[in-house]
């Protein structure tokens, strides 16, 4: 039966990476028959940025009140509704409306899920949840363009992604049997009183180095990701498309490494994890930046750089039981999910001002700074928590 609550759990995170890619995929269209200009993409995802933030922070609330399970099910249901609603939208103010629900789903998700496995279930199933994430991310740009080129357009693919959204909500609710059963009553956030302040998550001891890892993972992540192409072809002078390929290689490397560290991270233990993956990116940056005469070293570099990243953020989360005490988890991850989204949302168009006032060819450098940032803060939280796990 636990098994079986865990193959649930796999299928909701495979359901939060499923919308993730959407909108990129679609906005060319979209933009088109909604009559907006190229940059408004930007607004809907701040937007849906906004309510993952505030939805991260009141997981605890939540959590504590229904459980894990009850707020997994309704959350993907919310985000199966607010698809519908972008594939039945005309106009870009309706996009904005539908972007809140998905925004708040989401973000509910996302710290209900990682708590729950940071709590109940050993550290290699956290890298094959994050596993999960990235074959949601990767599979759904496939629909879209299926969605496009058969005719149905992008309202068919945010339809179709809506209704798997929904049979997925549907199981969820179904396998609240097995939550419950798990949970047992003796998750912490649930067994006190009341759900902690902002201000307290804040004063316990190491959460803020936490916070600024967090932080810097998910920038150097989101940056990296969004402006690899750029850089490829406006510093290093290669082929749009060939740049294109490539760049997705760092995804690709970070989904593959998820899967490749499950197998070790039991035995290797989160911060050991965390301690290579934040070696290896640092010399997959270094591979990016040098100026060596072939562009071969730069991209293996990317590749490596999304390796390193693989077994990072799957690790911290679930060393935040043992770090901060299984009963302030998930107000901890809540925040951290906070943090989290706020780097990935704010840095990259930070360095698009950046590279545009200055040059792109900043991009390897400020990644090393993200890097040297999550080395240092993560290392910082090990030795503040005293755990040596």
């Amino acid at each position: 039966m636990l098994s079986l609550l865990l193959a649930f759990i796999y299928a909701a995170f495979i359901s939060l990476g499923l919308p993730d890619s959407l909108l990129g995929a679609a906005w060319p269209v979209m933009r088109l028959e909604t009559d907006s200009p190229v940059s408004f993409a930007g607004i809907v995802t701040m937007i849906i940025s906004c309510g993952t933030i505030f939805s991260s922070l009141m997981s605890e609330r939540l959590t504590k009140k229904f459980g894990a399970g009850l707020v997994t099910a309704a959350s993907v249901l919310a985000t199966a509704g607010a698809l519908f609603g972008f594939s039945v939208s005309g106009s870009f103010w309706m996009l904005c409306v539908w972007a809140v629900p998905y925004g708040l789903g989401a973000g509910a998700i996302d710290a209900a899920l990682n708590n729950f496995v940071a709590l109940h279930y050993s550290s290699r199933h956290m890298s094959w949840l994050h596993c999960c994430w990235g074959v949601g991310a990767a599979v759904s740009p496939y629909i879209m363009g299926f969605a496009i080129a058969s005719g149905a357009g992008w309202s068919g693919g945010y339809a179709a992604v809506a209704a798997i959204q929904a049979v997925l909500a549907a199981a969820m609710f179904a396998s609240l049997p097995l939550w419950k059963r798990k949970e047992g009553g003796t998750d912490g956030t649930r067994a006190r009183t009341k759900a902690l302040s902002l201000s307290r998550i804040l004063r316990i001891k190491g959460v803020g180095y936490v916070l600024a890892a967090f932080f810097a993972y998910c920038a150097l992540e989101a940056t990296a990701g969004l402006w690899a192409s750029s850089y490829l072809v406006l510093d290093r002078g290669m082929d749009a498309d060939a740049a294109a390929r490539f760049a997705s290689m760092f995804y690709l490397g970070i989904t593959a490494g998820r899967f490749v560290c499950g197998f070790a991270a039991d035995r290797a233990g989160d911060s050991a994890m965390m301690r290579i993956g934040c070696v290896v990116t640092l010399a997959g940056l270094a591979m990016v930046w040098l100026p060596l005469g072939t562009d071969a070293v730069c991209l293996c570099g990317l590749v490596v750089t999304g390796l390193g990243c693989a077994p990072v953020y799957p690790s911290i989360i679930h060393s935040t039981p043992a770090n901060f005490g299984e009963g302030n988890s998930q107000a901890v991850i809540g925040v951290q999910m906070a943090s989290a989204y706020i780097g990935a949302t704010f840095m990259p168009p930070l360095f698009g001002l950046l590279a545009n006032h200055i040059g792109i060819w900043l991009y390897p450098l400020v990644l090393l700074i993200l890097a040297g940032v999550m080395t240092a803060m993560t290392e910082k939280t090990r030795r503040l928590a005293g755990r040596g796990n």
